[in-house]
């Protein structure tokens, strides 16, 4: 169109050859940036809209309040107790009814019940991700919601089904679980995991890109990395969420070898339908829908195993 307008004039006469060159040249020079100029808006369009999104979210009213006056906590006993706890959803249905319990100091207890019987919410009041409607969960003789929630958080390491993985390297994402461990941390952890060796055979060790949610590393891999993170971590609880579900027998057999490793000395809440592992557990309670049917001690193995065979059974 410019060249065409341009001809026109040097025809007319009203400018020369060398002006609609220079003119031409210039033109071309202004296209480059103003090109620029509309991809960023482009961009700068997307950030806003992301933006708003994220604000949004930080200005949502936390689900789990923390008191003005909550105390800091750091390391415990570790006692638990649950106290006629009750909770429900925002859809009305009972998810938890007069649920009461104790959990001693680095006592191993699992945790029965079929789908849909409340163990994730059992685990989810634990942690503190919902507060009960009523009753109250004590850690050491206090209402965990005293506790400043960050601290309280703080003290648990999670290993889950499906572990999360952040698209960076191996050695990062083990040092999630203790921000500014040092090289010889992330090994020894790795190591007690059972995971050093495969991450040593990997091309770039250490430095691996696990991709985007992990997906660069196989399932076992990943459950192995998420176990070095709750090493490197030393929390004094663990929860473990069927960390063995997905994997091969052989893989299981390395993965449950680092869990008892992992499980000494801490209090342990583990939710599993391998029923086999559960017989070195020093608790058992059987939930279904939402009530607590049986608490069962280690210290009577023959009930303990006795449940467990019944169990089997009710799933067959």
């Amino acid at each position: 169109m410019f060249l065409y307008v341009g001809a026109v004039y040097v025809k007319a006469g009203h400018i020369t050859i060398g002006e609609l060159i220079i003119v031409m040249a210039y033109l071309a020079k202004i296209f480059g940036p103003l090109e620029a100029i509309s991809d960023s808006i482009n961009g700068i369009q997307s950030s806003v809209a992301s933006a708003e999104r994220v604000f949004s979210l930080l200005d949502k009213d936390p689900d789990v309040p923390e008191k003005p006056n909550a105390v800091p906590v750091s390391r415990v006993k570790g006692e638990v107790r649950f106290e006629q706890v009750n909770f429900s959803y925002h859809d009305g249905m009972t998810a938890l009814r007069d649920i009461s319990f104790e959990v001693k100091p680095g006592q191993r207890v699992g945790i029965l019940g079929t789908t849909g019987a409340g163990k994730s919410t059992l685990i989810n009041l634990l942690t503190r991700m919902h507060d009960p409607q009523s009753g109250r969960i004590l850690l050491d003789n206090r209402d965990i919601r005293d506790y400043k929630l960050g601290d309280y958080r703080n003290l648990f390491g999670v290993v889950l089904q499906e572990p999360i993985l952040f698209s960076t390297s191996i050695a990062e994402n083990i040092a999630y679980g203790r921000p500014g461990a040092t090289k010889e941390q992330i090994i020894a952890a790795a190591k007690a995991a059972n995971a050093h060796d495969f991450i040593m055979s990997c091309q770039d060790g250490y430095d691996t890109l696990v991709g985007e949610r992990g997906m660069q590393v196989s399932g076992g891999e990943r459950q192995r990395i998420s176990l070095a993170r709750a090493f490197i971590k030393n929390a004094p609880f663990l929860i473990l969420d069927e960390p063995t579900s997905a994997v091969d027998i052989g893989t299981e057999a390395a993965i449950m070898e680092a869990i008892g490793r992992l499980m000494e000395g801490r209090t342990t809440f583990l939710i599993t339908h391998r029923l086999d592992t559960l017989s070195k557990c020093d608790l058992l309670l059987h939930l279904e829908k939402g009530r607590l049917q049986e608490v069962t001690s280690g210290n009577q193995p023959d009930l303990l195993e006795n449940k467990i065979k019944r169990f089997k059974k009710q799933l067959a």
